[in-house]
């Protein structure tokens, strides 16, 4: 969500970006709740799992800055922020997903 906030702004799209903040506010306090539900042996996996998502944000952001150099004219660094984290977000899911299927 937070990646998208540049491309509204730079797109002139104020109340999409209300409605994306308003939406950010609703999520963080959703977060807030669930960590407070969560177990201790449970939080104490929350750093490694944050760790891999950044490696898999890294990733995203090398995998699409090699695909818009090779394939696309230059984009905004707008749009290229907002594709390199989805692409980390999906790298994150799939590889959790995977790791899990192996154990």
């Amino acid at each position: 969500m937070l990646s998208a906030l540049p491309r509204y702004a730079a797109g002139g799209h104020e109340s999409r970006q209300t409605l994306l903040l308003i939406a950010l506010v609703f999520v963080a306090s959703a977060a807030v709740l669930q960590w407070r539900m969560l177990s201790v042996t449970a939080r104490q996996g929350l750093p490694k799992l944050i760790m891999r998502l950044a490696v898999m944000m890294v990733f995203g952001a090398l995998a699409m800055g090699s695909w818009h150099a090779l394939f696309t004219d230059w984009i905004s660094w707008q749009v290229f922020i907002s594709h390199a984290a989805t692409a980390g977000l999906l790298l994150h899911a799939v590889s959790l997903w995977w790791f899990r299927r192996e154990e």
